[in-house]
């Protein structure tokens, strides 16, 4: 009876360790100080998320996204203004291009499973655009319900997790450059933080390209939520552009202007480091109730459209026909 007592009390100091979040923070930073890989990050993050669940106190969701844009901002001291602007500009008609064709695509796809038009509306939202930050922008634009975002974002969260961990091994595979796989991975993946993972697994030039293409792709959040509130009926008032996107612009403008500073190599620096902790939170946001969230039919929806976007954009990558200068 001791033993058995003993036992159970043991089992409750671990589950009470295991749910502190100054562990979970110090998993986090030991991933950044000793330079894991992304993958890494992000499955040392779901394991813990499924097998141990994030206590609510640590909100990973909030500080994940904290962290993401803190990252980008310090990104953008290792990209001048110049090159930003270059890279952001031969990307235009691509982006308008792989955006509208996206959300053509999940409209009909949608009604072929049978989606109801608020999930499918916000899963090619996602899939077109920047994943979760787009679902946010576009839900309250067209009244979509919470059950509908809550599945929108469980289904693009679930791909997210997948894109970082295979997209790496399918550009080798396939041969891509850095700059290929730098679009390629923009287009293709949903959520920034995913990109970024992914695009510097690859390497420092895909990584810089893939930053670029998919910050200008996040620009249309405004203009595509407009429009679709315009045909749910809503009062089409678009969300203000992310105070990140400003930071990030700004940062870059800062390294063009003063171009041989060290310092901005070093921040830079800094936000690829803060992206191993980023992905850890991001990771440990999926629990065993999200996965049941989901459903069948808009994940059948949101994969159908991931895997129909991902194949097409590596053809028209490989082919030439989509490219940045």
């Amino acid at each position: 009876m001791r033993q058995t007592l003993g036992l159970v009390s043991y089992q409750e100091r671990i589950s009470q360790l295991s749910g502190h979040p100054l562990l979970w923070v110090a998993a986090a930073a030991t991933l950044a100080l000793t330079g894991a890989s992304p993958a890494l990050a992000l499955l040392a993050g779901l394991g813990a998320g499924v097998l141990i669940g994030a206590p609510e106190r640590l909100q990973p969701a909030r500080w994940s996204k904290r962290l993401l844009q803190a990252s980008v901002v310090l990104l953008g001291f290792g990209m001048r203004i110049d090159a930003v602007a270059r890279v952001g500009l031969s990307s235009a008609g691509m982006t308008l291009l792989t955006v509208g064709g996206t959300l053509v695509l999940a409209a009909v796809i949608g009604r072929w499973l049978r989606v109801d038009a608020e999930a499918r509306t916000l899963i090619g939202s996602g899939t077109a655009i920047c994943g979760g930050s787009a679902i946010a922008a576009v839900a309250p634009a067209i009244g979509a319900s919470p059950v509908s975002t809550a599945v929108a974002l469980s289904v693009v969260f679930v791909l997210n997790g997948v894109a970082l961990l295979v997209f790496p091994w399918v550009g080798h595979l396939l041969g891509m450059t850095q700059q290929q796989f730098g679009v390629w991975a923009a287009i293709a993946i949903h959520d920034t933080s995913s990109v970024v993972g992914a695009a510097s697994a690859y390497g420092a030039e895909a990584l810089g390209i893939a930053t670029v293409v998919k910050l200008t792709r996040a620009l249309w959040i405004a203009p595509v939520a407009f429009v679709l509130a315009r045909l749910h009926g809503g009062a089409a008032k678009g969300p203000k552009i992310q105070p990140f996107l400003i930071g990030f612009v700004a940062a870059s403008v800062v390294a063009w202007l003063v171009p041989e500073s060290g310092l901005w190599d070093g921040l830079a620096s800094l936000g690829k480091t803060l992206m191993m902790p980023t992905l850890f939170l991001v990771g440990a946001t999926l629990t065993p109730d999200s996965l049941r969230t989901v459903g069948v039919r808009p994940l059948l929806l949101g994969l159908a459209l991931w895997v129909t976007v991902s194949v097409t954009t590596a053809a028209l990558v490989l082919g030439g026909v989509l490219h940045v200068g």
